[in-house]
């Protein structure tokens, strides 16, 4: 089984990849350039990414009080990936990138993410330069981003801390003027920051010349204290080794250290990192505190840091669905090949037959389409929301809109959907094995551990539930909303002419005015805490009913394909989610609509 075939599919008979050429920012591209660049990243995972899966997993990062070990597999797929160009596929020819539509480069992204999701630290990278291309001077461009682009530097994103968490008002990291004349540093801003962040994915390792750590810390007000709540937040770029204006490296070490390594249930290959700022571990310049430069305005840096925050949580909901994919793959491999059992037929089971595959068993077909549900609507998702980014930057005034307002809409599903119901593919998957699943013999129980890390990374599922019915589907009077009803009812409308479609179409008809009526159900009393009670379910819900939206839409183009294996077998990933899984909807919704405050009144010592 490969997955260039299905990606074939999504990419070019169903979002119509090649119209895009049609655009001046993507006219010396067609299906040959868009298939080179599949091609060429299809080989790297295979051959850089793939074989070292497991070795990344048990020879974790090591750190020897100087600086961290990684195994050389780690260093040769970083060099490959780079060297492939794929850190700027989507940037402008002039700055050395391949003016790719995102929707391809997010595809060719698919196979390092099925092949090893923790071997790279290149979606950070390319988040971080990405921010600071959109929200950085034009010196910060060419020194910072520019080479994060080409592969000389790597990027984070330093957030959270060990007191805060998620709390990003809470954060207590210090900024301040590093003496005069720090206004004028062609750099930015200059300042010193003091202060610890904790779970810093790729926060250090020697994988580059350079780490540019984008920072979140609060500049103190005229009273010396920092101003409380998310507004006295801003934002630096704090370098582990100072650079002049050209980019090169001075020399001179700031004062960054690595605290410690997290080790955590997957994603092992990755480093994790508590690390410290201004403690004066390597004194820099005579001053204390590490020295960084401000990136936009003061107090605008949850701003400017939530380009690559969303940036983020979509490519953890594609980490998410590949995960979910490999686990499909390795199960159905699995199923086809492992003997076990006998069919049952009207005298019951005959002992005297030859064991059979277990595919032949239904309830492993069930548990193999629940997966195939899952991961591959989940696919369909995250490039749709690809497709939309470059609506966005490449389409006309009013679709480029339509297109921002989408993404914002459905950016905390493409992040959780695949996070909770591909990491149950995963669960499935080790189920099919049976005991072996659990072994590391097989590669299903690694695939579950670094799949559960995505409930957690770049926003718990809370916060994206809090995020989606607490701000998102409300934001501009609902527009975002409704432009989703629309092209949900435009699907609708479609599939109801044929035949074969049509009881799902009514069904997710359905499924749309339900979760309309919940949402308004929900702030009927205008109570952020009744309204919010139940966010998680909503947004089960609501992801629920997107997801089957796309499924009617794959649905409606393979209906119409020629008959073949893949054709029967879309056809029968839709129905089964129709029939499985968008039932579901109706508890969750229950107490969204009731304002059920079961879980928000209950005291704490009544647990």
């Amino acid at each position: 089984m490969s997955l260039r075939p299905t990606l074939d599919f999504l990419l070019y008979d169903w979002l119509g990849a090649e119209r895009l050429n049609q655009r001046e920012r993507f006219a010396d591209h067609n299906r040959e350039t868009f298939d080179a660049v599949l091609d060429t990243c299809e080989r790297i995972a295979r051959e850089k990414f793939a074989p070292f899966n497991r070795l990344v997993d048990t020879q974790e990062p090591q750190f020897d009080g100087e600086k961290v070990i990684l195994p050389q597999a780690t260093h040769d797929a970083r060099l490959a990936y780079a060297e492939s160009g794929m850190l700027s596929a989507a940037q402008d020819d002039d700055i050395g990138g391949m003016q790719l539509p995102f929707l391809v480069e997010s595809a060719a992204n698919t196979f390092f993410a099925k092949a090893s999701i923790s071997i790279g630290s290149n979606l950070l990278t390319t988040g971080n330069a990405n921010l600071l291309m959109a929200h950085g001077t034009e010196l910060q461009k060419q020194v910072f981003a520019l080479n994060e682009f080409n592969g000389r530097f790597t990027g984070t994103m330093c957030l959270s801390e060990p007191q805060a968490g998620s709390s990003l008002s809470d954060v207590v990291t210090r900024a301040v003027p590093d003496g005069d004349g720090h206004e004028t540093d062609p750099l930015g801003p200059r300042y010193r920051l003091t202060g610890n962040k904790m779970w810093i994915s790729s926060g250090d390792h020697e994988l580059a010349e350079n780490i540019v750590h984008l920072v979140l810390a609060k500049i103190p007000g005229a009273d010396g204290k920092p101003v409380p709540g998310v507004k006295g937040i801003s934002l630096f770029i704090v370098p582990k080794h100072l650079v002049d204006t050209d980019g090169r490296l001075t020399g001179e070490r700031n004062d960054v250290a690595l605290a410690g390594l997290n080790h955590k249930l997957g994603w092992r290959g990755t480093t994790n990192t508590l690390l410290n700022f201004g403690e004066g571990k390597y004194p820099v310049r005579g001053g204390a505190g590490a020295i960084g430069y401000l990136v936009g305005k003061p107090g605008e840096g949850l701003r400017c840091m939530f380009h690559m925050m969303n940036e983020a949580r979509i490519a953890i909901g594609m980490a998410a669905t590949m995960l979910g994919y490999a686990g499909y793959e390795a199960s159905l491999d699995y199923a086809r090949n492992r003997p076990q059992g006998r069919p049952m037929g009207a005298a019951g089971k005959d002992p005297a037959q030859p064991q059979v595959r277990i595919i032949e068993h239904a309830d492993v077909k069930r548990m193999l389409l629940a997966q195939k549900s899952y991961s591959e609507g989940a696919l369909a998702l995250a490039l749709y929301g690809a497709r939309l980014i470059d609506e966005q930057h490449t389409g006309t005034t009013e679709a480029a809109d339509e297109a921002r307002l989408l993404l914002e809409v459905l950016t905390p599903i493409i992040k959780s959907w695949p996070s909770e119901f591909c990491l149950e593919a995963n669960s499935l998957a080790i189920q099919i094995h049976g005991g072996y699943g659990y072994t590391r013999d097989f590669a299903v129980e690694q695939y579950w551990r670094d799949n559960r890390l995505n409930m957690i990374h770049e926003g718990t599922h809370g916060i994206q539930a809090m995020d989606l019915l607490g701000r998102k589907v409300l934001m501009e009077n609902g527009r975002g909303l409704q432009l989703l009803a629309a092209r949900i009812n435009a699907t609708i409308e479609r599939a109801i002419q044929v035949p074969d479609l049509a009881a799902h179409a009514n069904a997710l008809g359905q499924a749309l005015q339900a979760v309309g009526a919940a949402t308004k159900a929900a702030w009927a009393t205008a109570n952020p805490t009744e309204a919010l009670a139940n966010a998680v379910p909503y947004m089960q819900a609501f992801g629920h009913t997107v997801l089957a939206w796309v499924w009617l839409d794959v649905a409606l183009v393979a209906h119409a394909a020629v008959a073949s294996p893949a054709r029967q077998g879309r056809l029968a990933a839709a129905r089964y989610f129709f029939h499985y899984e968008l039932p579901r909807i109706g508890a969750w919704l229950q107490v969204v609509r009731e304002r059920d405050l079961t879980c928000a009144e209950l005291p704490d010592d009544a647990f």
